[in-house]
């Protein structure tokens, strides 16, 4: 996957260096700052002036100039220069010497006191970057030697060497990188690191330096790039280990330099660029007869024989746009977060929040949600830039504009699309997720508005049922563009709750009656009758309820009443008056009905008018139910067992208004003997019940009803009453009247036996009834009566045997002694006892017989003494 990470550009051309000579050729290189030194093979120094200067098309370009040039007088090719700055010293290797040059110069340096001599016999060098002497006016230097199997540690100061350490190896060393205490040594047939203050080397893998060069260069602290074989650059630190991964390149590399995140190799026609962060192949520069490859403070310059170049490296920023505008988000990705160390960090968070941001776009243009979305949240996506690209679902009122430069190339979501309503579709689902996620989060923080109302939107219009709990929940809808959007889509009850959420509760009222009322087209919530009745019961807008419960005791009021029925009573908020309620449903009779069952039956109001006027309902419902022809039955005895229930149960209701309003309606005379029972007046009820309705069974129910909660003796006198009716129509009554009443009279004793006086029914019994029909309450009379003489015997029989104990309970008390002294105190005045009279206490204990005798006539109400039995 290339990527246009540098440019070649000239700096020094063919003619600046060499004129007409086309025999010289350049050897080797060095660049301190501006000033770049070359080596020839002709033995001549040249130093040049570099300057870096901007071109009309932006893009880097170089001015080269001459300063001088110096020949050593060796006649031999120069092999290496290093530059020591601090020194102000050039080091150089021609000819096997080592020696020292002024950089300024180019004078060679003739005294070195320490050593006397020139360094000879040095195949290579390398200058320590990370030097352990804190001198900084000293450079370390190792140097390889030609005849021995030894790297020899130099101190380098301005006029002078000083060898300070001779390490053994155990082949001939060819090439050599230094850092701190370690050697990185390419031998003739292995790599190695070597710690040459404590002797202990590495290992590390073998390599053949006759088969091709060894490279070897340092790139990091204690870290190294050696070329391996099988066309590899291998990564190795100072204990031997590869922390990366190595790069493929070619097998007949000749040079090697890093400019992060890139490993730069040189062979002999190509410059190839490989990323250190994923080992790929990143850019190939064609480039023939190319021998030296070297970075100097960050810049990497290359040489032919003939002239010098610079490789530039494009700007990070440059690079990972060209990487997104090639839709390769990963590679971006990679290369944002690897050139972090190189960028400053607030620098760096902006520029990754960007790239997090595009690359999130990129994916979201190839319907990869997932990864979009990872991205939109790494990267803090301002959620309005998301949200403008579909077509009015920002609010009317934002004042977002996208960011510049644009974080994407669309145009909005049909342009996305190009009109494939599919993927249009996928889109809104997605950007539905995705708002559902950051509106709670400090994503939205300050676009809360923007979030809402385009989540709102796109509910509406995809018909969600979760449009209803964001409307009905906490949010920042704005009314002026929800509204008619939800018009749009026919959504009014959610239009509804909107308004009551914003406070408008008779906007939604509104709303929600037309819909019920078929105006406007709904079918969200078909029980929405039922929704505004419960509303309207747990409104705290008392003018609000006034003014809109007629409306539904209207449309249906046994649901419309549940308003005030089905109100509940919360704290602080003011009650409604009854009265008040009952006089508004004075219009709604059924409602009215309902409203003082709901009173008088389940809340249990214990007020007369209500009872008074519940009863007046229900007989009234009873007459109206009497007067349409043909009478409906069913609807007849349901009314009629209201009012009878109403009339047995309540004690509060106005008896004699009632009975006055029943007197002329014989249809009503169960229940006009009911009244005359709360009146007392049983025997005009059982007239009633047995003369006039002949109906004995509930003649026998109204004797149980009226004399519960009663004594037995009211309960006898009630039954008594009722057998004597029986007898007396017995006497009175003709043919088969007379039989009817004596065979209630037989059926009522032998049900109910056990409440009769036997002996005075006896007494009122006619002499000629047969003994066969009153068998069975006879039976029970005497079986009650032996179990009464019975239990009484059993009682008697008790309280005699708990008078014996108790009698000996005494006496046992007579015969314990109760010792008394001066030396005791009395527990009532806690004086002590000066004669032996005392009472005794439950327990034993003994006090004043005053004393008991004053708390006596103290406390009248108190309980007696248990144990009054008075002994010295």
């Amino acid at each position: 996957m290339s990527v246009k990470a540098f440019e070649l550009v000239p700096a020094v051309e063919r003619d600046l260096l060499m004129g007409d000579k086309a025999r010289i050729n350049i050897e080797c290189i060095e660049c301190c700052g501006k000033h770049l030194y070359m080596g020839t093979n002709d033995c001549f120094i040249h130093h040049f002036l570099l300057d870096e200067v901007a071109s009309s098309t932006g893009k880097s370009k170089y001015s080269a100039q001459k300063l001088q040039q110096k020949y050593l007088g060796l006649k031999k090719p120069v092999s290496e220069l290093r530059a020591a700055s601090a020194l102000e010293r050039l080091i150089v290797l021609c000819d096997g010497l080592l020696f020292l040059v002024d950089m300024v110069t180019l004078e060679t340096v003739s005294s070195m006191v320490g050593s006397g001599v020139k360094i000879r016999g040095v195949t290579a060098f390398s200058i320590n970057e990370n030097p352990v002497n804190c001198d900084p006016f000293c450079v370390e230097l190792g140097v390889l030697s030609s005849k021995r199997r030894t790297v020899q540690i130099y101190m380098v100061y301005e006029d002078r060497v000083q060898l300070v350490k001779e390490v053994t190896t155990p082949e001939q060393p060819c090439a050599i990188s230094l850092d701190g205490y370690f050697l990185c040594l390419a031998l003739a047939t292995q790599y190695m690191i070597l710690n040459y203050k404590t002797g202990a080397s590495q290992d590390l893998f073998p390599y053949n330096s006759e088969e091709r060069r060894p490279i070897v260069k340092r790139i990091a602290r204690e870290e190294f790039l050696l070329a391996a074989p099988g066309g590899l650059g291998m990564f190795a630190n100072a204990e031997g280990m590869s922390q990366r991964a190595p790069v493929s390149w070619s097998e007949s590399v000749i040079g090697a330099a890093v400019c992060f995140p890139y490993v730069v190799a040189l062979d002999e026609s190509f410059i190839t660029i490989h990323s250190m962060l994923d080992q790929q192949l990143k850019q190939t520069l064609s480039f023939r007869d190319g021998h030296i490859l070297q970075d100097f403070e960050g810049k990497i310059i290359l040489a032919s024989t003939k002239a010098v170049y610079i490789l530039v490296p494009l700007p990070l920023e440059r690079q990972i746009q060209d990487l997104l505008t090639g839709h390769r988000v990963e590679e971006a990705l990679v290369l944002t977060e690897g050139a972090q160390r190189n960028i400053p960090k607030d620098k760096f968070q902006i520029l990754h929040r960007r790239i997090l941001q595009q690359a999130g776009f990129i994916q979201f243009g190839q319907l990869q949600f997932l990864e979009a979305k990872e991205h939109f949240r790494k990267g803090q996506l301002d959620v309005r830039e998301l949200i403008s690209l579909y077509p009015l679902l920002l609010p009317s009122s934002s004042s977002f504009t996208r960011c510049h430069p644009p974080l994407h190339e669309f145009a909005d979501l049909n342009h996305l699309a190009q009109g494939d309503q599919e993927k249009v579709l996928r889109c809104k689902k997605f950007l539905i997720s995705y708002l559902r996620e950051v509106r709670s989060s400090e994503v939205a923080n300050g676009y809360r508005e923007d979030v809402d109302t385009a989540l709102l939107k796109l509910y509406a219009e995809q018909d969600r049922d979760s449009l209803l709990d964001l409307v009905a929940s906490d949010n920042a809808c704005l009314l002026t563009d929800s509204v008619p959007w939800l018009e749009k889509y026919h959504k009014y009850f959610a239009l509804g709750l909107l308004y009551n959420y914003n406070g408008q509760d008779s906007a939604a009222l509104q709303m929600w009656i037309r819909v019920v009322d078929g105006d406007l087209k709904d079918s969200t919530r078909p029980d929405l009758y039922e929704y505004i009745v419960d509303f309207l019961c747990s409104s705290s807008n008392m003018d609000l309820v006034w003014k809109y419960a007629d409306w539904a005791l209207q449309k249906d009021p046994t649901i419309g009443v549940h308003i005030f029925t089905k109100r509940p009573n919360i704290k602080g908020q003011s009650e409604l008056n009854l009265d008040d309620i009952i006089t508004y449903l004075g219009k709604h009779s059924k409602a009215l009905l309902l409203y003082l069952e709901h009173l008088v039956l389940e809340k249990k109001i214990q007020k007369e008018k209500f009872h008074t006027h519940l009863a007046v309902l229900y007989l009234e419902r009873v007459f109206s139910l009497l007067s349409e022809l043909p009478i409906d039955e069913d609807q007849l005895a349901r009314a009629r067992q209201k009012l009878q229930a109403l009339l047995r149960e309540s004690d509060l209701y106005r008896v004699q208004f009632l009975l006055g309003k029943t007197e002329n309606c014989e249809q009503l005379l169960l229940e006009r003997a009911t009244l005359h029972g709360k009146l007392e007046e049983h025997d005009k009820a059982l007239h009633i019940l047995v003369h006039e309705l002949k109906d004995f069974s509930s003649a026998e129910a109204f004797c149980t009803w009226a004399s519960s909660c009663r004594d037995s003796a009211y309960q006898q006198q009630l039954f008594h009453l009722l057998l004597g009716v029986y007898l007396d129509g017995n006497q009175t009554a003709v043919g088969g009247s007379s039989s009817d009443m004596k065979m209630a009279a037989v059926d009522l004793l032998n049900r109910h036996g056990e409440v009769f006086d036997a002996v005075r029914v006896l007494s009122m019994l006619p002499e000629g009834w047969s003994l066969q029909l009153l068998r069975p309450f006879l039976g029970r009379a005497v079986r009650a009566s032996m179990h009464a003489c019975r239990t009484s015997q059993i009682t008697l029989g008790l309280s005699r045997s708990e008078n014996l104990q108790l009698l000996h309970d005494r006496l046992k008390e007579r015969k314990k002694p109760i010792f008394v002294s001066e030396k005791k105190g009395c527990h009532l005045c806690h004086n002590t006892f000066s004669e032996p009279n005392v009472v005794c206490l439950p327990g034993g204990v003994p006090v004043h017989t005053h004393c008991v005798a004053q708390r006596v006539r103290d406390s009248p109400t108190k309980k007696q003494l248990t144990n009054s039995s008075k002994h010295t």
